[in-house]
């Protein structure tokens, strides 16, 4: 089997050293080129021809946006990963490079304490990525699923009191395309598990009720849930629902992570089902690995919806085909459909 050919953009010798060393010590690698900005970078893609590439996101000359709109004018299906600080400011720049189509983004190692350390994160955040996208693998995670489970369920006619949405790669457009859908007068709230580390959620939030007619902001423990709100889950704390009386609160924990995820869908999943029952929905977007297929078991035994995103509009058809393949999906959908649909089972409420 080839192996995958990587090109490396960062303006830090130091980090191009280390990154490319790390890279080329897995034998499914190969590190074809490095480049110090993104001209260098350009000129180079058609003499190495790689299947994925690395991209810093803050360098001098031409930055990392600048280089991928160029990279996108002429191969918009080349995988890019931006390879970001964890600032607001690589915060912000990176969030700005996946609405311009960068594929998916890690961020850079710092303060772990050791060269070993940093190693590791380079191991375990950014080289599954590339494995990933670099071998065209992103939405054939799952086996096809069974026709008869895209066949839609029939759907109880009992009401919709909220809106579960589990989403990770490739979740920040999914949900600029979805959120804006819903009018100020939706009668649910919305809460959202999107893996991000935690300055990435607040500013995807931000963004996000900038262009939303209902309020979208990361959550706060404690806070009641309202009707036509949406809550995204802060980075490195699972989210959940607890009923007091007559009133709904979030709430926040770091126990461990689950699915190697904090926040994860599953938990945020499991808190909904025990206390909307049968009046759940959740939704499962695009998405690497399986978070959220526990939860979906959980809202499907207490009688509760389910909607996964289909395999042609997702990024990654991970965490949705896991569950369309485990046929608890109620319904496939591409995700121009997916506010029609959603709207309508919650203005059908009983």
């Amino acid at each position: 089997m080839p192996k995958i050919r990587v090109l490396i953009v960062d303006d830090s010798v130091v980090v191009r050293t280390r990154v490319s060393k790390v890279l080329s010590s897995d034998p499914e690698l190969e590190v074809v080129g490095v480049a110090a900005n993104g001209s260098i970078a350009l000129a180079k893609i058609p003499q190495v021809n790689p299947d994925a590439i690395v991209l810093d996101v803050e360098m001098p000359q031409m930055n990392g946006l600048e280089t991928l709109a160029a990279i996108r004018q002429s191969y918009p299906k080349l995988p890019v990963i931006m390879f970001s600080t964890f600032t607001r400011a690589g915060a912000t720049a990176t969030l700005d490079a996946l609405a311009l189509g960068a594929t998916d983004y890690a961020t850079k190692p710092s303060n772990l304490g050791s060269v070993e350390a940093a190693n590791q994160h380079i191991c375990t955040d950014l080289i599954p990525k590339i494995k990933l996208f670099g071998s065209g693998a992103a939405k054939t995670l799952t086996k096809t699923i069974a026709p008869s489970q895209t066949t839609p369920h029939p759907l109880h006619s009992q009401g919709i009191d909220a809106i579960a949405i589990g989403v990770s790669t490739g979740g920040p457009n999914a949900l600029t395309a979805l959120l804006p859908a819903f009018g100020a007068d939706l009668s649910v709230p919305i809460l959202i598990v999107q893996h991000m580390p935690p300055l990435f959620t607040k500013l995807l939030a931000q963004r996000l009720a900038a262009k939303c007619k209902i309020p979208v902001a990361e959550a706060v423990a404690g806070a009641v849930l309202q009707p036509g709100t949406a809550w995204i889950a802060p980075g490195d704390f699972h989210l959940v629902v607890r009923r007091e009386g007559n009133l709904v609160r979030l709430a926040t924990n770091q126990d461990p992570p689950e699915n190697s995820c904090r926040p994860s869908v599953d938990v945020l999943f499991h808190s909904v089902a025990q206390v909307y029952g049968a009046k759940s929905l959740a939704i499962v977007l695009t998405g690497m690995g399986q978070d959220g297929l526990r939860g979906c078991q959980w809202i499907r035994s207490v009688g509760g919806r389910i909607f996964v995103q289909d395999k042609e509009s997702s990024v990654v058809w991970g965490m949705p085909g896991a569950v369309a393949d485990a046929g608890l999906a109620d319904r496939v959908l591409n995700l121009d459909l997916m506010a029609e649909e959603i709207l309508h089972q919650v203005n059908n409420n009983d």
